[in-house]
């Protein structure tokens, strides 16, 4: 079933109906005490943690979005619950991640948000809705019908290097513990040297959804993600909605190898297999593809 234009449209509404509901209360709730777990199968402390917060945002996103999956006949992936797999049976499927950043809004720093998609049993993100309660941002994309901030029209910015400026590249906090850290920072000065940046920076911080609206909001920026054999990396939920809102833009999103992202995966929701990459180009794109092979054979 193919929905139309119209419908996308509907369904995105809702979507950013839930977005704003749960940022509000996620807002209201930032800085104050909450109940801190652990949840099993990944590796960094930033996957691991759950809070009580998670939870209420996701009743609050579920409240929403359950009704259009019984009108529409769509599947629904949401972090803190189960994976019942019908994502893979159904043409589309809700994929939400209701507090993405959970490790920056219990040390209340910015880099948590909503991050709702529809996504196609294909993988093809069709909606995209990203809401920073910190920042009180909504970033929206349909297929087809162009993405927005705060309801505005959004292109991808560019900046051109021969304005002095820094190469900045982000990725998560977890990564200072990769063997290929310390090359890695080395090399990202010589990439941006070499692209004509004044040089490179590297930061470890955020969440997967804040990090790439980052590529979008303070130009120059690459945000990447190394391919690990171990479980984590991120889920299907951190990358949908904003693959989506950067197909929409004329960004560049892709898995390492500079591929679509495989956002609908049966073997598992975890993305560690083929890493992601965020920026606003290609050429960018190939010399960071370019230094993930490099180190790879060293």
């Amino acid at each position: 079933m193919q929905l139309s234009s119209e419908v996308l449209f509907l369904l995105c509404q809702c979507a950013i109906s839930a977005a704003y509901q749960a940022g509000h209360m996620i807002r209201q709730k930032a800085g104050d005490p909450v109940s801190v777990d652990a949840k099993s199968g990944a590796l960094s402390r930033a996957a691991q943690v759950v809070t009580e917060v998670d939870h209420l945002s996701q009743e609050i996103i579920l409240q929403t979005l359950e009704p259009t999956c019984k009108l529409f006949d769509l599947a629904l992936l949401s972090e803190e619950s189960p994976d019942d797999r019908e994502r893979l049976e159904k043409d589309y499927f809700w994929c939400v991640d209701p507090l993405d950043g959970t490790l920056p809004f219990i040390e209340s720093l910015p880099g948590y948000a909503v991050s709702i998609a529809l996504v196609s049993r294909f993988g093809e993100p069709v909606i995209g809705v990203i809401y920073d309660p910190y920042r009180q941002t909504l970033y929206h994309a349909i297929r087809g019908q162009g993405g927005f901030r705060n309801s505005h029209p959004l292109t991808i910015p560019s900046e051109p290097a021969h304005q002095g400026k820094p190469l900045r590249f982000l990725t998560d906090l977890s990564f200072a513990e990769d063997p290929l850290f310390d090359k890695t920072q080395q090399a990202l000065q010589m990439i941006a040297r070499e692209l004509g940046y004044s040089g490179g920076e590297l930061f470890l911080q955020g969440g997967a959804a804040i990090n790439a609206c980052q590529v979008i909001e303070q130009p120059p920026t690459c945000y990447f993600k190394f391919p690990k054999p171990k479980t984590g990396g991120g889920c299907l939920w951190d990358y949908a909605a904003t693959a989506c809102l950067f197909a929409e833009i004329g960004g560049h999103a892709s898995d390492i190898w500079r591929q679509p992202l495989e956002l609908n995966r049966s073997e598992s929701t975890f993305m560690n297999h083929k890493g992601v990459m965020y920026c606003a180009d290609t050429v960018t794109a190939e010399a960071v593809n370019q230094l993930y092979q490099q180190l790879s054979r060293d």
